[in-house]
């Protein structure tokens, strides 16, 4: 399988480029000091189309391929991680979901505005006692025949994009009822901002993601039409399964994109700042880790664009399932070592707010634990593998 960048995708990294150089650069230390949400700028990203890469084109969007959306998160994360985390939660756990599993009518109601960047749209998995245990999933869907609609009663948290001012609805797994076998019957409803009984809780405090919007979420009652049920009912545990593969491969692009930055800090500085009279490049002990950061880079994005090239090819099932999840578990693991590096590279400078490395070391972590923790890629990696582990 080929899947060298053309011509396209090279002119349009360009573009993503320059666009985070001008509109989030000049800005990210301040927004991240003030853990601000830029709406303006997510919309600005939607107005260059990145929202609607990968949607049709009778929505507003272009119909392109999942590399191109995934060139565009690297880019942007290689200048801030959280609007990065915004655009791959947006198009992938927001949109992708509709998209895929949603009836014409839901299509039409939410895509075009979620497609333009106008509106954002979460997806609530992650419970307070349940995350990769999704049969744990305690958040429930009671249909009231009465008045023909599900009234959703539970919990959800670090739900990205789900309390912005911009948010139009998060998209929920709920337990809808019971099987023959016992299991939960586990399906996925669509609940609009401003629904009584749905409450955006106050934002999280967190390490690091700053500017990204990131809410827990209660349900107290809150009625939804039958209608908003997405796909069929009690699909929502293989729907959210696809979606999470998607979002692997999006979250190791995010990565590369980490990767890219420090490994162009830590080369800029490395030949400016001397010790000894000479610059510090020319000592081994940084110039080995910066090679060794070099490496790291070039086999995390390789992984990364073959995957990417695989889901554009049509492969799925388990050799897609496989490759996403040994492209994120090498780049996330990856890039939390390539910020060690380069915050050892700048020394005392990069434990200092005012330099990105120190943000980037911040930002990192949460990449070995968001769309399945690296123990989880581990163990679907082992099963692909033949491997009985648990």
């Amino acid at each position: 399988m080929d899947f060298e960048l053309s011509r396209d995708h090279e002119d349009f990294r360009r573009t993503v480029r320059d666009f985070a150089a001008a509109q989030i650069a000049p800005h990210v230390e301040k927004w991240d000091r003030d853990h601000h949400f830029p709406v303006e700028v997510v919309q600005a990203m939607g107005d260059l189309g990145l929202f609607g890469l990968t949607a049709p084109e009778q929505f507003g969007g272009a119909d392109g391929d999942f590399t191109s959306l995934c060139l565009a998160i690297e880019e942007i994360g290689r200048v801030d991680q959280s609007l990065g985390a915004t655009l791959e939660a947006g198009v992938g756990l927001g949109i992708n979901p509709i998209q895929t599993y949603g009836t014409p009518e839901q299509q039409e109601r939410w895509l075009p505005d979620l497609v333009a960047g106008r509106a954002l749209a979460g997806f609530g998995l992650t419970e307070p006692g349940a995350g990769s245990d999704a049969g744990a999933t305690a958040t429930r869907a009671v249909q009231d025949d009465a008045t023909g609609e599900w009234v959703v009663n539970g919990a959800k948290q670090f739900i990205t994009n789900s309390g912005s001012a911009i948010t139009s609805l998060v998209t929920v797994t709920a337990r809808t009822g019971t099987r023959d076998d016992g299991s939960a019957e586990i399906s996925t409803i669509t609940i609009p901002s401003g629904t009584p009984g749905f409450i955006v809780e106050p934002g999280y405090h967190k390490l690091g993601w700053h500017l990204s919007d990131t809410h827990p979420l209660t349900f107290d009652g809150a009625r939804v039409p039958q209608d908003h049920l997405l796909g069929q009912r009690g699909r929502g545990y293989a729907q959210f399964l696809a979606t999470l593969d998607d979002g692997r491969i999006a979250i190791a692009a995010l990565a590369v994109g980490l990767m890219q930055a420090c490994l162009d800090l830590c080369v800029e500085y490395a030949g400016e700042r001397t010790t000894f009279g000479k610059p510090i490049g020319a000592k081994q002990g940084v110039a080995f880790q910066i090679s060794d950061l070099a490496v790291m880079l070039e086999a995390g994005r390789a992984l990364t664009y073959q995957a990417a090239a695989m889901k554009d090819a049509g492969v799925g099932g388990q050799r897609l399932k496989q490759a996403a999840s040994i492209a994120k578990l090498y780049t996330s693991e990856s890039a939390v070592t390539a910020t060690r590096i380069a915050t050892q590279v700048f020394g005392g400078y990069g434990f200092m707010e005012e330099y990105p490395v120190a943000r980037f070391y911040r930002d990192a972590k949460i990449l070995e634990i968001g769309e399945g923790t690296s123990e989880v890629q581990r163990i679907l990696i082992a099963r692909s593998l033949g491997l009985p582990v648990e």
